[in-house]
This record gives structure tokens, C-alpha cells and sequence, in this order.
């Protein structure tokens, strides 16, 4: 059979010994062989860091995010190879949809926010700049810049694609290099995936590494530069965290361990509700999809000890509907195991949890399968269980399995403190259409979790569902569920990124973020810098103009055309009462036209469209007769790389004639590459 290869310092690595034996989970049959023997760990990461990390951060976020969006493309047209290579870990096609289809879409979410949130630029700057001094000469900022080392992620069997995807996407869009290691007994589907992605020539040289097999002695070589992410056991997430070098180095360690996740039924959602359906169909989706293999499946399930047999009545009924058997066959709805070993594992977790209570659905020791042999694959049945929640067993043995434990409840306190007891979750979720009582509960239970998903009639039909994490959103728990975090959007991307405070003046501040600062030299020329496209505009380029006067028939004109008869503006004598304001004041907004009349360049050229404005604030009041000067100031220019225009944040200030700024916001403005 194959031996599978690994992909290090920019070729492929065989091993030179026979390697150990992966099985199909259905059929028992070898599918491949993993070894590792022979790659030069440390070597790994230095061209990571040498190779992968410099070509990287050449790259602009957007010209990243454009990167992957072009994998993701790439990668959707060999789904078809990869389901059917799926199959062999047990998974059903919806399984494999979910994992591939998932990992697909994580890079498709991350190349959308790349463009979105992040500018086209090699430096991230976050957060507003701080004053530092009276006279503004002293300022800081926070900037963002990418770590020079590799993201070394270890995976875990159960989603073969989208664990890794999900930890490259945010690295590689940072500007971090990867090495992935994925679970060997599904290795052959990473494997694969490494190799369409190779082949494609899409990625940087360097950006992405792969290793089949173990990691021997990788963690030694790791530095204060470098990163690991986890995804298994909160034993082994643990070990790893204790490594002498991730101590010693102070590496970004970021784990997704064990969790015994829970779902909690409200007293309100009684046969016949559709909330209590809702449960029940989620409790057996989250038992039965990738057979239970899932970090976020529901492992502990809280009912009203009212509803305890009608929640088991109805969920054995749907179990009892559930087909197991070899994935290809027609009509299977759940699979294999991914090995005979994590079959064993489940059956022994079994035995602890049913020293707390007893079986409801199922038998761990045998089951009816479609178009296999139940013992040379690795089947179970789904098994449901009730216990007593007072007991320890299920809130510490998770089985790692399609297995879950109903447990009674008989009050909101009662059922919050139950669901911490899991130690921290990745995921929870309360089904109830009783508002108070899921405030009460999310609350109660949100220091526990790192996700908590509501459910209830209103938002079902568009729900993604108790189990499925979003890139958008963080993944990851606390306590025992480790305590990391994962993708997130833009916090799964900073979390490779070095945060540092540069202090300076608003010139340096400037140079160094590529945004023009309050305080900063401005240009002001003879061209109007609204004449100028974006080859030719600069971050400082400036226009001031005015002063134009405010009079009372300009204030009342707009009062009458817009109809903002606000008092402040159209009744002298309250307008006098407020002490704000203490007589008659122009509208905000009339000021603001009056200052896009003053900047304004009005004849046809290179600026396309105003499309907002933001930060808006209206700081002192404009009485009749006060004079009116604005400055505006091009304070970030970000070219679009699939379009002929960018976007050019300007800064603009209106000042009255004693020079006080009455009103400060960012105007946004497209603007043309070239002079049309």
C-alpha cells in the first residue's frame, strides 16, 4: 500500500521504513501507511521561517485573502475525489460534506473578511491613536505585524480537511507559514488535501508544510516566534502545553480539548411545542452526525425532570429510525468510527458513564449494520443514556462517540450550575421560547462556554445548529475545553500577529502606519487633491477652504426643506433655555453640507463616488453669524486589487473663526487607479 509522503522544505519526504498501517473504518481494509522517519524537524522550521514567512508577509492582507479565495475555488472542484476518499474514515456523504464543504467554506469566509476588515497593507493598525501629551507632539498607536515563525497545528482524526483549514486560513491570512500535522488514522484525506493544494500552485512556496506521522522531536525546535495550535485530549493538550521549549520560549499555545458539551430544554418547550421537537431533532442530529465524533457534539443533555421520559420516548424513536452501516451504501445515515481503537475507547467510556445510570437507547456491544461486517469496521450503535447529574461520571467521562446523557432538572439555578460542572465547554446551547428564562441561562452558563447557540422557533429554519462552529465566531471554550481560541474572524487572524505600541510623533506615527495623523505635516498644493487619482495622491495631501458664514435663513431654509424643526434650531426663546446651546444653533447636518460645498471639487475626474461617512461628531455649537473653514486631509488610501479604483479615507475638520473644530468625521470616497 502507500506510504504516505510528507511535504517539508519544499519537496516531498518518504519515509525510509515500512510504516504503520491505516485501515478503511468500514471494511477494516489497509488504505495507506504513515511514517514520519527521516524529516529534518528543525530544518522544517527554519525554511518555514526562512522561506515561507518572507514571502508571506511581502503580501498585503487583501493580496492574502485573494490567495485563498483562489484555493477555496480550486479546492471546490475536487470535492468529489475527496468525498469518496472521506468515505473510507466512516463518514457518510452529508459527514463528508460537512467536514470538506466546511473546511472550504472557512478559506471562502476568511478570503471575504480579509477584504472586508483588513486593509491592503502589511500592517494592522488597531484601535484610535493615544495622546500622550498636552501639546500633542507625544503620540502611540497599537500596529499589528506578523509573528516570524511557523504556526505548527496538530490535528485532530475527526475532521481531517476542516481542522486544518481552519487553522490555516487565519495563519496564512496573517502572514504566518503552517505545518501541518494531522491525526494519522484519517492522514490519507490530509494527505490528499496537501497534495491538490501543492499541485495547484497557488500558495507561496513555503507557506504550507505537512508531516505524516508522528512529530518526533518538532517541539524542541520551536521559538518565542513560533506558535502551536491543538486540536484532541485534554490529557495530551496538557502534555504538549507543559514542552519544556513552549515554556522556556513563552510559545502561543491554543488549544480545543475535550468537552462535554450540553443542550437544555426550557420548562416552557412541552410536548407539542415546537421547541420541544426542536431539541429532540438536535440532540439526535448532534448524536449521529460523523457518528458523535464531533468536539462540539451535545454530551450531556438537561430536560425538566417534568419531561425526562417524553424527551427519551421521543429521541429513542428518531434513533431508532437511524441506519448504520458501510457509508456508501444506499440509505445509511450514520457511519463507522474512525477506528477500531476509537471504537474500544468509546465502549470503555461507556462502562464509566453507565456506573451513573442506565441505557435508554442502544447497545454498546453490538449493532445492526447495512453492507458491512460489524466487527471488522468499527460500528456502534447510538447510544442514549439517563443519569443522575448529581453523580460525577457525566460531567467528567466524555465518550467520544454517538453517545449522549439525559439529565433532569428542577430549577434555572439548578440546571446553570449542572452545565458548568462540565469543567468548560466548547459549545451549549438552550432550547426555550421563555426569553427570561434564556437570559437567565445564557448568563448564568456564558462563563462556562465559549459558544452558546439559542434556539427556538424563530431563528430554526436558518440556524446552522448546536454543532457547527463559524468562522466568524470564535471556537474554542474554557477550562477543560482548553481554554483557546479559534478563528473568531479577525481574532483568529491577530492572534498570530505581534501587538506592539509604537510611541513617536504624529509624523513618525504616520510613516510607520501608513495613515496620516492628527498633527502630522499636511500638503497643500495647487492641484485639489480631489484632481488627483491614486497613483498620484499621497496620505497627507490636503485642501483647506472657507470661511463660509451661517445665517438665519440658512438655518431656517433647512429646517423648513429637511424637516428638522428641532426647538434648538427654530424656537429663540427655548433654544436660549437649553444651556448647551444658549440661543438658536445650525443643524449638524446643515454644517456638514456646508463643509462638502467648501471641499468639494464638483467637475468630472478621478474621485467616482462619496459612499459614507463615519466617526461623525458634532463637538461645539454653530450660532448665526459664526464662520465656517474646513480641512480635509487624506488620511488612508487602499487600492482595490481586483478593481481600476480604491477607497481614500479622508480626514476632515471644521473649524469656526476662532479656530475651535465644530465638527470631525473620516469622509469615504472611491477613487480611480489611473486619471480618466
Amino acid at each position: 500500500m502507500a506510504l504516505l509522503r510528507s511535504y517539508v522544505s519544499g519537496s516531498w519526504h518518504t519515509a525510509a521504513d515500512e510504516g504503520v498501517p491505516l485501515h478503511d473504518a468500514a471494511t477494516g481494509e489497509e488504505v495507506a501507511r504513515i511514517s514520519s522517519k527521516g524529516v529534518d524537524f528543525a530544518g522544517a522550521l527554519e525554511y518555514g521561517r526562512r522561506v515561507g514567512g518572507p514571502a508571506l508577509r511581502e503580501l498585503t492582507f487583501h493580496q492574502r485573502a485573494a490567495l485563498l479565495k483562489a484555493l477555496a475555488s480550486h479546492l471546490r472542484e475536487h470535492r468529489e475525489e475527496l468525498y469518496a476518499l472521506s468515505a473510507r474514515t466512516g463518514a457518510t456523504l452529508g459527514d463528508s460534506k460537512f467536514d470538506i464543504d466546511g473546511g472550504i467554506g472557512v478559506l471562502f469566509s476568511y478570503a471575504s473578511k480579509g477584504k472586508r476588515e483588513l486593509p491592503n497593507d502589511t500592517v494592522y493598525v488597531e484601535g484610535n491613536v493615544e495622546p500622550l501629551s498636552r501639546g500633542g507632539t507625544f503620540v502611540a498607536q497599537h500596529i499589528a505585524t506578523p509573528l516570524r515563525g511557523v504556526a505548527v497545528q496538530i490535528n485532530a482524526f475527526n475532521f481531517p480537511v476542516w481542522g486544518p483549514l481552519e487553522k490555516f486560513a487565519p495563519a496564512f491570512l496573517a502572514g504566518v507559514p503552517s505545518l501541518v500535522k494531522p491525526a494519522s488514522s484519517t492522514a490519507y484525506l490530509t494527505a490528499r488535501l496537501v497534495e491538490l493544494i501543492v499541485e495547484s500552485g497557488i500558495l507561496p512556496e513555503g507557506s504550507l508544510q505537512f508531516v505524516a506521522g508522528s512529530v518526533g522531536d518538532l517541539l524542541d525546535h520551536v521559538t518565542a516566534q513560533d506558535l502551536v495550535s491543538f486540536t484532541g485530549s485534554a490529557s495530551t493538550a496538557q502534555k504538549l502545553r507543559a514542552h519544556p521549549a513552549i515554556i522556556r520560549n513563552a510559545v502561543r499555545f491554543n488549544a480545543e480539548a475535550d468537552s462535554l458539551n450540553c443542550s437544555i430544554l426550557g420548562p416552557d418547550a412541552v410536548p407539542g411545542t415546537t421547541e420541544f421537537d426542536l431539541f429532540v431533532k438536535q440532540l439526535t442530529t448532534e448524536m449521529t452526525v460523523k457518528a458523535g465524533q464531533k468536539c462540539t457534539a451535545i454530551r450531556r443533555a438537561f430536560v425538566p425532570a417534568a419531561l425526562l421520559d417524553d424527551v427519551a420516548a421521543a429521541a429513542s424513536a428518531r434513533l431508532a429510525k437511524v441506519t448504520v452501516g458501510n457509508p456508501a451504501a444506499e440509505g445509511v445515515r450514520m457511519g463507522a468510527l474512525a477506528s477500531l481503537e476509537q471504537r474500544e475507547e468509546v465502549r470503555r467510556s461507556l462502562k464509566a458513564l453507565l456506573d451513573a445510570g442506565s441505557v435508554v437507547f442502544g447497545d454498546p456491544e453490538q449493532v445492526d449494520v447495512v453492507d458491512a461486517d460489524a466487527e471488522r469496521g468499527a460500528f456502534i450503535s447510538p447510544v442514549l443514556l439517563k443519569a443522575d447529574p448529581e453523580r460525577t461520571e457525566p460531567h467528567e467521562v466524555e465518550a467520544f462517540g454517538p453517545v449522549s446523557t439525559l439529565m433532569p432538572y428542577t430549577s434555572t439555578e439548578q440546571v446553570v450550575d449542572f452545565a458548568a460542572r462540565g469543567g468548560g465547554s466548547l459549545a451549549g446551547s438552550v432550547v426555550s421560547a421563555d426569553k427570561e428564562f434564556v437570559r437567565d441561562v445564557v448568563l448564568g452558563a456564558a462563563p462556562f462556554h465559549g459558544r452558546l447557540l439559542v434556539l427556538d422557533a424563530e431563528d430554526a429554519k436558518e440556524s446552522t445548529g448546536h454543532g457547527s462552529p463559524m468562522p466568524q465566531l470564535v471556537h474554542g471554550g474554557p477550562g477543560r475545553a482548553g481554554g483557546g481560541e479559534e478563528m473568531g474572524g479577525v481574532r483568529g487572524v491577530l492572534h498570530h500577529l505581534q501587538r506592539t505600541a509604537v510611541q513617536g510623533s504624529p509624523a513618525v506615527l504616520s510613516a510607520v502606519t501608513g495613515r496620516w495623523v492628527t498633527g502630522a505635516p499636511r500638503a497643500e498644493g495647487d492641484v485639489h487633491p480631489f484632481r488627483k487619482s491614486l497613483a498620484e495622491l499621497r496620505i497627507g495631501d490636503s485642501v483647506t477652504a472657507g470661511p463660509r458664514t451661517v445665517s438665519q435663513s440658512d438655518v431656517d431654509h433647512f429646517a423648513e426643506f429637511t424637516g428638522d424643526t428641532f426647538y434648538a434650531h427654530t424656537d429663540p426663546e427655548a433654544a436660549a433655555a437649553n444651556p448647551l446651546f444658549g440661543g438658536i444653533v445650525a443643524h449638524g447636518y446643515l454644517v456638514v453640507s456646508f463643509a462638502a460645498g467648501l471641499f468639494v471639487s464638483p467637475e468630472p475626474g478621478p474621485v467616482l463616488a462619496n459612499y459614507g461617512l463615519e466617526n461623525l461628531r458634532f463637538l461645539t455649537p454653530v450660532k448665526v453669524g459664526d464662520s465656517l473653514t474646513v480641512t480635509l486631509t487624506a488620511k488612508q488610501i487602499t487600492p482595490r486589487i481586483d478593481q481600476e479604483y480604491g477607497e481614500v479615507r479622508w480626514d476632515a475638520d471644521v473649524t469656526n473663526a476662532e479656530g475651535e473644530s465644530v465638527a470631525k468625521y473620516d469622509v469615504l470616497t472611491l477613487v480611480s487607479k489611473e486619471q480618466p
